[in-house]
Protein backbone atom coordinates (compact mmCIF):
# COMPACT_ATOMS: atom_id res chain seq x y z
CA UNK A 1 0.00 0.00 0.00
CA UNK A 2 2.60 2.23 1.22
CA UNK A 3 3.87 1.99 -2.80
CA UNK A 4 0.41 2.89 -4.17
CA UNK A 5 0.90 6.13 -1.86
CA UNK A 6 3.71 7.18 -2.88
CA UNK A 7 2.66 7.14 -6.61
CA UNK A 8 -0.31 8.91 -5.75
CA UNK A 9 1.36 11.84 -4.00
CA UNK A 10 3.80 11.90 -7.03
CA UNK A 11 0.96 12.70 -9.25
CA UNK A 12 -0.63 15.25 -7.11
CA UNK A 13 2.52 17.11 -6.55
CA UNK A 14 3.11 16.90 -10.12
CA UNK A 15 0.06 17.72 -11.71
CA UNK A 16 -0.59 21.72 -12.87
CA UNK A 17 -3.83 21.22 -11.61
CA UNK A 18 -3.30 21.06 -8.55
CA UNK A 19 -0.28 23.07 -8.11
CA UNK A 20 -2.62 25.81 -9.61
CA UNK A 21 -5.45 24.79 -6.78
CA UNK A 22 -2.65 25.47 -4.38
CA UNK A 23 -1.95 29.05 -5.66
CA UNK A 24 -5.53 30.22 -6.16
CA UNK A 25 -6.27 29.08 -2.79
CA UNK A 26 -2.95 30.91 -1.19
CA UNK A 27 -4.39 34.12 -3.56
CA UNK A 28 -8.29 33.69 -2.68
CA UNK A 29 -7.23 33.59 1.18
CA UNK A 30 -5.41 36.31 1.31
CA UNK A 31 -7.64 38.22 -0.88
CA UNK A 32 -10.86 37.64 1.09
CA UNK A 33 -8.85 37.93 4.74
CA UNK A 34 -8.05 41.50 3.46
CA UNK A 35 -11.29 42.15 2.38
CA UNK A 36 -12.71 41.60 5.57
CA UNK A 37 -10.29 43.09 7.83
CA UNK A 38 -9.58 46.14 6.30
CA UNK A 39 -13.67 46.26 4.77
CA UNK A 40 -16.30 45.77 7.71
CA UNK A 41 -16.44 48.12 10.20
CA UNK A 42 -14.59 48.54 12.92
CA UNK A 43 -17.23 47.87 15.42
CA UNK A 44 -17.93 44.33 13.59
CA UNK A 45 -14.54 43.35 14.45
CA UNK A 46 -14.25 44.24 18.22
CA UNK A 47 -15.44 41.22 19.62
CA UNK A 48 -13.60 37.54 19.79
CA UNK A 49 -16.28 35.78 17.97
CA UNK A 50 -16.36 38.39 15.15
CA UNK A 51 -12.64 37.89 14.90
CA UNK A 52 -12.76 34.10 15.15
CA UNK A 53 -15.35 34.85 12.19
CA UNK A 54 -13.21 36.41 10.05
CA UNK A 55 -9.82 34.43 10.86
CA UNK A 56 -12.15 31.48 10.02
CA UNK A 57 -12.59 31.86 6.48
CA UNK A 58 -9.12 30.60 6.32
CA UNK A 59 -10.87 27.26 7.33
CA UNK A 60 -13.77 27.36 4.73
CA UNK A 61 -11.61 28.07 1.91
CA UNK A 62 -8.46 25.82 3.18
CA UNK A 63 -11.56 23.25 3.36
CA UNK A 64 -12.67 23.85 -0.16
CA UNK A 65 -10.03 23.68 -1.94
CA UNK A 66 -9.04 20.52 -0.34
CA UNK A 67 -12.63 18.92 -1.64
CA UNK A 68 -11.24 19.79 -4.71
CA UNK A 69 -8.13 18.47 -4.93
CA UNK A 70 -9.38 15.11 -3.43
CA UNK A 71 -11.97 14.82 -6.05
CA UNK A 72 -9.85 15.77 -9.04
CA UNK A 73 -7.52 12.98 -8.03
CA UNK A 74 -10.02 10.24 -9.44
CA UNK A 75 -12.36 12.34 -11.77
CA UNK A 76 -9.46 13.77 -13.54
CA UNK A 77 -8.47 9.98 -14.34
CA UNK A 78 -11.65 8.76 -15.42
CA UNK A 79 -12.39 11.98 -17.54
CA UNK A 80 -8.80 11.45 -19.52
CA UNK A 81 -9.11 7.61 -19.36
CA UNK A 82 -5.78 7.08 -17.09
CA UNK A 83 -7.91 4.70 -14.55
CA UNK A 84 -7.43 2.37 -17.28
CA UNK A 85 -3.71 1.39 -17.04
CA UNK A 86 -4.21 2.31 -13.09
CA UNK A 87 -6.27 -0.57 -12.69
CA UNK A 88 -4.82 -2.84 -15.16
CA UNK A 89 -1.79 -2.08 -12.62
CA UNK A 90 -3.50 -2.74 -9.71
CA UNK A 91 -6.90 -4.94 -10.24
CA UNK A 92 -7.80 -4.69 -6.56
CA UNK A 93 -9.66 -1.71 -7.25
CA UNK A 94 -10.10 -0.75 -3.50
CA UNK A 95 -6.60 -0.07 -2.78
CA UNK A 96 -6.32 2.76 -5.60
CA UNK A 97 -9.11 4.45 -3.85
CA UNK A 98 -7.77 3.69 -0.43
CA UNK A 99 -4.51 4.99 -1.52
CA UNK A 100 -5.98 8.20 -3.01
CA UNK A 101 -7.40 8.71 -0.34
CA UNK A 102 -4.79 8.93 2.20
CA UNK A 103 -2.20 11.04 -0.12
CA UNK A 104 -5.01 13.57 -0.75
CA UNK A 105 -5.99 13.58 3.16
CA UNK A 106 -2.17 14.40 3.37
CA UNK A 107 -1.90 16.79 1.25
CA UNK A 108 -5.17 18.42 2.17
CA UNK A 109 -3.88 18.69 5.61
CA UNK A 110 -1.51 21.22 4.26
CA UNK A 111 -3.82 23.29 2.48
CA UNK A 112 -5.92 23.64 5.59
CA UNK A 113 -2.84 24.60 7.86
CA UNK A 114 -1.17 26.95 5.43
CA UNK A 115 -4.94 28.58 4.39
CA UNK A 116 -5.38 29.15 8.40
CA UNK A 117 -1.68 30.53 8.56
CA UNK A 118 -2.19 33.19 6.00
CA UNK A 119 -5.52 33.80 7.43
CA UNK A 120 -4.10 34.44 10.53
CA UNK A 121 -1.60 36.96 9.03
CA UNK A 122 -3.35 38.52 6.72
CA UNK A 123 -6.10 39.51 9.17
CA UNK A 124 -3.80 40.30 12.38
CA UNK A 125 -2.22 42.85 10.25
CA UNK A 126 -5.05 44.20 9.18
CA UNK A 127 -6.31 44.35 12.83
CA UNK A 128 -3.24 45.57 13.92
CA UNK A 129 -3.30 48.38 11.00
CA UNK A 130 -6.39 49.51 12.22
CA UNK A 131 -5.48 50.13 15.90
CA UNK A 132 -7.53 46.87 16.47
CA UNK A 133 -6.84 44.74 19.72
CA UNK A 134 -6.73 40.90 18.60
CA UNK A 135 -9.21 39.45 21.28
CA UNK A 136 -7.88 35.67 20.49
CA UNK A 137 -5.04 33.83 22.72
CA UNK A 138 -2.79 31.23 21.80
CA UNK A 139 -4.93 28.47 22.79
CA UNK A 140 -7.49 30.22 19.66
CA UNK A 141 -4.39 30.33 16.95
CA UNK A 142 -3.42 26.47 18.11
CA UNK A 143 -7.05 25.54 17.23
CA UNK A 144 -7.56 27.98 14.36
CA UNK A 145 -4.64 25.55 12.84
CA UNK A 146 -4.98 22.46 14.27
CA UNK A 147 -8.73 22.38 13.19
CA UNK A 148 -8.22 23.84 9.90
CA UNK A 149 -5.59 21.03 8.77
CA UNK A 150 -7.89 18.42 10.16
CA UNK A 151 -11.00 19.94 8.42
CA UNK A 152 -9.49 19.89 5.34
CA UNK A 153 -7.93 16.51 5.53
CA UNK A 154 -11.18 14.93 6.09
CA UNK A 155 -12.74 16.74 3.26
CA UNK A 156 -10.38 15.92 0.45
CA UNK A 157 -11.45 12.35 1.78
CA UNK A 158 -14.73 13.01 1.31
CA UNK A 159 -13.81 14.72 -2.23
CA UNK A 160 -12.53 11.59 -3.24
CA UNK A 161 -15.41 9.46 -1.88
CA UNK A 162 -17.81 11.72 -4.18
CA UNK A 163 -15.37 11.41 -7.27
CA UNK A 164 -15.41 7.88 -6.82
CA UNK A 165 -19.15 7.45 -6.78
CA UNK A 166 -19.95 10.18 -9.31
CA UNK A 167 -16.88 9.87 -11.75
CA UNK A 168 -17.92 13.01 -13.81
CA UNK A 169 -15.71 15.39 -12.84
CA UNK A 170 -17.72 18.80 -13.58
CA UNK A 171 -21.06 17.62 -11.28
CA UNK A 172 -18.69 16.72 -8.61
CA UNK A 173 -16.64 19.87 -8.45
CA UNK A 174 -19.83 22.32 -8.55
CA UNK A 175 -21.35 20.42 -6.07
CA UNK A 176 -18.92 20.42 -3.69
CA UNK A 177 -18.54 24.23 -4.10
CA UNK A 178 -21.87 24.56 -4.34
CA UNK A 179 -22.94 22.86 -1.13
CA UNK A 180 -20.16 24.55 0.94
CA UNK A 181 -20.18 28.13 -0.22
CA UNK A 182 -24.13 28.21 -0.61
CA UNK A 183 -26.56 25.59 0.54
CA UNK A 184 -24.81 25.08 4.02
CA UNK A 185 -25.53 29.09 4.24
CA UNK A 186 -29.31 28.91 3.57
CA UNK A 187 -29.86 25.83 5.42
CA UNK A 188 -27.84 27.35 8.63
CA UNK A 189 -29.22 30.66 8.17
CA UNK A 190 -31.75 31.97 5.39
CA UNK A 191 -34.09 28.93 5.84
CA UNK A 192 -33.91 28.91 9.93
CA UNK A 193 -32.30 24.77 10.32
CA UNK A 194 -29.39 26.05 12.06
CA UNK A 195 -30.23 23.16 14.55
CA UNK A 196 -29.68 20.65 11.93
CA UNK A 197 -27.15 22.71 9.99
CA UNK A 198 -24.86 22.34 12.65
CA UNK A 199 -24.63 18.59 11.79
CA UNK A 200 -23.62 19.24 8.07
CA UNK A 201 -20.08 18.52 6.93
CA UNK A 202 -19.18 22.29 6.36
CA UNK A 203 -20.30 23.09 9.47
CA UNK A 204 -18.63 20.62 11.61
CA UNK A 205 -15.18 21.76 9.77
CA UNK A 206 -16.19 25.19 11.08
CA UNK A 207 -16.55 23.84 14.50
CA UNK A 208 -13.21 22.17 14.61
CA UNK A 209 -11.74 25.24 14.74
CA UNK A 210 -13.86 26.57 17.65
CA UNK A 211 -16.18 28.58 15.71
CA UNK A 212 -19.49 26.99 17.12
CA UNK A 213 -19.55 27.00 20.97
CA UNK A 214 -22.19 24.64 21.22
CA UNK A 215 -20.09 21.82 19.81
CA UNK A 216 -16.97 20.85 21.21
CA UNK A 217 -14.31 20.92 18.66
CA UNK A 218 -13.17 17.01 19.39
CA UNK A 219 -16.66 15.56 18.40
CA UNK A 220 -16.75 17.68 15.12
CA UNK A 221 -13.92 15.93 13.99
CA UNK A 222 -15.21 13.24 15.09
CA UNK A 223 -18.84 13.28 13.13
CA UNK A 224 -16.55 14.85 10.17
CA UNK A 225 -14.58 11.72 9.88
CA UNK A 226 -17.47 9.60 9.85
CA UNK A 227 -18.57 11.70 6.88
CA UNK A 228 -15.41 11.10 5.44
CA UNK A 229 -15.91 7.19 6.70
CA UNK A 230 -19.20 6.93 4.39
CA UNK A 231 -18.61 9.04 1.53
CA UNK A 232 -14.98 6.52 1.30
CA UNK A 233 -17.02 3.65 1.54
CA UNK A 234 -19.43 4.67 -0.66
CA UNK A 235 -16.68 5.64 -3.48
CA UNK A 236 -15.30 1.93 -2.72
CA UNK A 237 -18.19 -0.18 -3.30
CA UNK A 238 -19.00 2.10 -5.89
CA UNK A 239 -15.14 1.56 -8.02
CA UNK A 240 -15.51 -1.96 -7.29
CA UNK A 241 -18.89 -2.66 -8.62
CA UNK A 242 -19.32 -0.62 -12.01
CA UNK A 243 -17.42 -1.48 -15.04
CA UNK A 244 -14.85 1.60 -16.39
CA UNK A 245 -16.38 3.30 -18.73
Amino acid sequence: MSAHVRAELLKLRSTRTNLGLFAAMLGLVGFVIALHGFGLPTEALGSRPKQLGVFGRGELLGTLFAALLGALSITSEFRHGTIRPTFLVTPRRGRVVAAKVMASMLIGSTFGLLAAALALGVGSVAFATRGLEIRLDGGDYALLLAGSAAAAALWAGIGVGLGALVRSQVPTVVGIATWLLFVEGLLIGDLGFGDVGRFTPGALGKAATGQDPLLAPGLAVLLLALYAVASTAAGWVSTERRDVA
